[in-house]
């Protein structure tokens, strides 16, 4: 595909402020309760990545963040929508359940929207991937340290789509998104070493032409980006991944994050995807 054919889609997200942010406990290998936040820096960051995605055309709504969920910035990993139709989280760990509450509240107030509740532990976008182009519309599913495997037969019956199930086996990248992200509504990148070999088969079988990424690249979250089809969001420290996606004909756009990484995320981790 030649560079000319690399097209932005408008899209809306939704994300959440900082304004609770620390990292009071330590529920994956990144987070450091020794190291003191900077919630003035990490507000200055996130509006700068608001900021930039409003800058190339996107449409944020803000959740407002709630006392006592200091993870409540990382959006994305509060539901999982499709179509109109959003599959809730239910978080793994109890520190973080009520933001699934916060981000239902959402949903039922804004728009049309056909919410479903889970009975099956998920962390919406943190293990769920949608790519619409992609063999009519499929979804990539992550298990194997937060989403419980049997929430992705339950999101293929709420959403009508084809689940992909993908089994993540290093503690370091906890979520499908620190591993795997869409580049498009077809094309997709991530780090074959962060799969069981059964599931990189998988991916080679789906995507033969996907952007692999090393462990450099996953270890600067360099795979937890936005992407609209043409401009690719990422983090200042993953400059080996904007390479990458500059030579597969993306355009990147680097923003520093480097005080949400401290919590074990970064762009992608604040950004939830609507589709409506």
């Amino acid at each position: 595909m030649s560079h000319l054919e690399r097209l932005p889609r408008k899209r809306a997200y939704l994300m959440c402020p900082p304004e609770h942010f620390t990292v009071e406990y330590a529920i994956n290998p990144w987070m450091d309760t020794t190291v003191a936040v900077d919630a003035g820096q990490a507000l200055k960051q996130w509006e700068s990545l608001r900021a930039t995605l409003i800058d190339l055309g996107h449409v944020v709504h803000v959740l407002d963040a709630r006392p006592g969920l200091p993870d409540m910035v990382y959006s994305a990993n509060g539901a999982f929508s499709v179509d109109g139709t959003v599959y809730g989280a239910r978080f793994r760990y109890p520190q973080r359940a009520d933001e699934a509450l916060a981000h239902r509240a959402f949903y039922d107030t804004a728009g049309s929207w056909r919410f479903v509740a889970p009975e099956h532990v998920n962390e919406g976008e943190g293990d769920f991937a949608y790519l619409p182009a992609a063999y009519g519309g499929i979804v990539l599913a992550g298990y194997g340290f937060r989403t419980d495997p049997a929430a992705h037969a339950e999101a293929q019956e709420v959403l009508g789509r084809p689940v992909i199930s993908l089994r993540l086996i290093d503690p370091a990248f906890y979520h499908l998104d620190t591993a795997l992200a869409a580049l498009d509504d077809r094309h997709v990148t991530y780090y074959p070493e962060a799969f069981s070999p059964a599931s990189r088969r998988v991916l080679a079988q789906l995507f033969p032409d996907a952007v692999l990424a090393d462990r450099a690249d996953a270890e600067a979250f360099g795979l937890n980006l936005v992407s609209d089809g043409r401009h690719v969001i990422l983090n200042t420290d993953a400059i080996g991944m904007g390479r990458k996606v500059r030579d597969a004909g993306y355009q990147p756009v680097h923003v520093d994050l480097s005080e949400l990484k401290r919590g074990g995320g970064s762009v992608k981790c604040a950004v939830a995807e609507l589709r409506p």
